[in-house]
């Protein structure tokens, strides 16, 4: 038989029996969805309908007339033996080989064995032996002669699955078969029948979500036929992909002077940005820097369109020169209009541009339910402007060359969104100024990336020329001058003024916690900024115990350290070693001879903080090799505990970059705690994720009523304070802390301890 191994990614379920890390069978659920979650769906259901079973809705029971088939065939003796159950095993599906009907026979006696130990009598074991039986004649027949082959057969099961089902899909587990839960409802009901998920393991990526309104297998098989008959539409596939935004820094105005030549060097991708600036960070400099970002783009020769507040709809000669067809069907009137692009002179960028243009009137057919007559005048819109433009951007266009749109102003309707959503994924960095805070259009994308300012601009034209620009005069630069003293070691600090930090651990009593927690850094003991650098005090500390044995002012306690800048953890492990980390397959990579590659990990795909200020992602790199160096983790540098850690520190939550994101050095810092009521102790992850964001900045509390040495095991060394509060409790039960108030009356004691607060 073969046993359950935990899968890193979902393509690992296509991987043959002999080629997996581990010699065993993939059982997943999937609770979520998101663009990978779908493809792979799509993908998994093809090897499902050609070698598997796909169930959509649950198992029927055996009918009358499937059991008078069996009795005939097989009779209705039973015996709770695993050699009985073999032979007719054999008998009632004589196509599977003799390992295979021992390995089928010993997991159904398995299964009936633990049910005999939860109080069934021999009646229902019989029953269910005959269900059992049934199923796999009626509904596994066609892959039990699989079972356990190198390319393992795949089971697709829609919907909540019921108990006998689950037992069933044990047994094919155990027996040699690949198995996914497709759950729109969550793990709920699944729960119920493995509440450790023990037999099954969770498959959970970045990004997911619930599953949107209507998904169902149904619909991804009208998905892969519309995909099929798209695919005749589509003809030859174009050479060239668009990479877009994955390569860029963030800081928009830099990222799109730099030469396509040099944004990366995979020659099958063009590689391109899509960007929103949404207000200005200087308002005398603004127009300055639109005015010099043109004149280099032109300067270096590339081309550039500039668009102001709006894109003049096609007029009537415009719309008659594009040839549509008839509407009898959406493939035809794809065919008749994807004909228009014979006006592109390159090859190559006209497949680009037909099969963009048909993805995107794919995705406006589903969002309209079939509404040819509104599809078919929004993709002549689009049709008209890119042959209005096209001369613009694409003259002598060849690889890598990619052209640019600076539309200030952004989009007013819907047809602009199409036409601006086409060009962002052609040879073509888009642009998209707002500096009018007023004025914002707020349309999304997958790729768009987008910065926000905090000053409004009212700009009515983009700046062409020098004239109507504004520099900074005596005055402004005396306030500069001004702004600089003021900021100067006076003990007043500018937003996010410094770029790098140190943190250093308090040591503090157990009452000073909750008057330090939300306290800004500046003001605790031991804060500096010397050479540029801030020192900064953090809290690392667990506190053991439950003071005075009072529950309810414990959890006041905690509650009242629940700031919007906390992160709260109640379920131990918090990051489970099974979890899904696409860092794993290039830590050894990213760490070299005793150094973090930064500039490796930076220009990498999987890279996920270059949407971060360029000083926070330079802070967050060089606490990872603090964190190395230290070895203040068990077994780093000794057998490679270096490139987990590297994984860990590389695929933080995203609630946790968010704080990250926000974090000034000089102010309230990010909070980070830990609610361990129970015997579990901390993952190896979770030990350096906290390692980690203490170096970086967080406080950090452990709560341990019970004392236990929870939290110790993989520290090299001591990085916790321990604080004995009180008793010692068990098996408290954590509570919804949105539910209790932090407004409680002071005790004498706690305001002579917390005097000043």
């Amino acid at each position: 038989m073969l046993n359950r191994i935990n899968i890193e990614k979902p393509d690992d379920y296509f991987v043959n029996l002999s080629n997996r890390k581990s010699k065993g069978v993939y059982f997943c659920r999937i609770n979520g969805y998101n663009r990978e979650i779908h493809d792979f769906i799509k993908k998994y259901h093809e090897e499902a309908r050609l070698g598997g079973v796909i169930i959509e809705g649950r198992l029927q029971n055996p009918d009358n007339n499937n059991l008078e088939y069996y009795n005939e065939m097989m009779g209705m003796d039973f015996r709770m033996d695993s050699e009985f159950i073999r032979s007719r095993l054999k008998k009632w599906l004589p196509r599977m080989n003799d390992t295979q009907c021992t390995n089928v026979a010993s997991s159904v006696y398995e299964t009936l064995l633990r049910l005999k130990q939860s109080g069934k009598n021999e009646n229902m074991l019989k029953n269910t032996y005959i269900k059992f039986m049934c199923w796999l004649y009626y509904k596994f027949e066609r892959i039990v002669n699989r079972l356990g082959d190198d390319k393992l057969p795949k089971i697709l099961y829609e919907g909540d699955i019921s108990s006998y089902e689950f037992l069933l899909m044990q047994v094919l587990s155990l027996a040699g078969c690949d198995i996914l839960f497709l759950q729109y409802h969550g793990d709920a009901e699944y729960k119920k029948l493995d509440s450790a998920s023990v037999i099954s393991q969770e498959l959970r990526l970045n990004g997911m979500v619930p599953f949107p309104d209507g998904f169902s297998l149904k619909r991804i098989r009208e998905e892969i036929k519309e995909t099929a008959n798209m695919q005749r539409l589509f003809g030859d596939k174009p050479k060239y992909a668009n990479c877009t935004n994955a390569w860029i820094s963030g800081n928009i105005f830099n990222d799109v002077r730099k030469k396509p030549s040099e944004r990366g060097d995979t020659r099958e991708f063009f590689y391109n940005c899509f960007c929103r600036m949404i207000g200005v960070e200087d308002k005398s400099a603004y127009l300055n820097e639109l005015y010099q970002l043109q004149l280099e783009l032109r300067n270096s020769g590339r081309n550039v369109v500039i668009l102001n507040n709006m894109i003049q709809p096609p007029d009537s000669d415009e719309i008659n020169r594009i040839h549509r067809g008839s509407q009898q069907s959406f493939e035809h009137m794809a065919a008749e209009l994807t004909a228009n692009f014979s006006f592109i002179g390159n090859a190559e960028l006209k497949k680009t541009a037909k099969k963009v243009f048909l993805e995107l009137l794919i995705e406006e057919k589903n969002k309209d339910d079939n509404n040819l007559n509104k599809l078919m005048n929004k993709a002549v819109y689009v049709i008209c402007l890119f042959k209005r433009y096209y001369k613009k951007f694409f003259s002598g266009w060849q690889m890598p060359d990619v052209s640019c749109l600076l539309y200030l102003g952004g989009c007013k309707t819907d047809n602009e969104v199409l036409f601006i959503k086409f060009l962002s994924r052609l040879p073509v960095d888009v642009i998209i100024l707002e500096p009018d805070l007023s004025r914002k259009c707020d349309f999304s994308d997958a790729v768009l990336f987008e910065t926000n300012n905090q000053y409004s601009l009212d700009v009515s034209e983009y700046p062409e020329d020098s004239s109507g620009l504004r520099v900074g005069t005596a005055a402004y630069h005396a306030e500069r001058e001004l702004d600089e003293l003021l900021y100067q070691d006076s003990g007043i600090y500018r937003q996010n003024q410094y770029d790098k930090a140190n943190s250093v651990i308090l040591q503090t009593m157990y009452e000073e916690i909750s008057i330090l927690w939300d306290q800004e850094l500046k003001y605790r003991p031991n804060f500096s900024t010397a050479d540029g650098i801030v020192t900064i005090p953090v809290i690392c500390s667990k506190v053991s115990g439950v003071k005075d044995s009072d529950k309810n002012a414990y959890w006041v306690e905690i509650k009242k350290l629940i700031t919007p800048d906390t992160l709260l953890v109640k379920k131990i492990p918090h990051i489970l070693p099974s979890a899904i980390n696409p860092i794993k397959p290039y830590a050894t990579n990213f760490f070299r001879n005793g150094k973090v590659q930064k500039k490796e990990i930076r220009r990498h795909e999987c890279y996920q903080y270059s949407i971060l200020r360029e000083s926070m992602q330079e802070h967050l790199l060089d606490k990872l090799q603090m964190l190395i160096d230290s070895r203040i983790i068990k077994g780093t540098l000794e057998n490679g505990v270096e490139y987990l850690i590297v994984a860990t520190v590389l695929n933080l939550e995203k609630d946790i970059v968010r704080l990250i994101q926000k974090f000034d050095f000089t102010k309230k810092n990010p909070k980070l705690i830990f609610v361990m009521t129970g015997e579990n102790v901390l993952s190896l992850e979770d030990t350096i994720l906290t390692a980690f964001l203490s170096l970086v900045g967080f406080d950090i509390v452990f709560y341990v009523p019970t004392g236990y040495q929870c939290i110790e095991k993989f520290f090299a060394k001591q990085l916790v304070e321990e604080h004995q509060a009180g008793e010692f409790l068990y098996d408290m039960q954590i509570p919804d802390f949105n539910k209790i108030s932090s407004n409680t009356r002071r005790k004498l004691r706690d305001i002579i301890f917390k005097r000043g607060t």
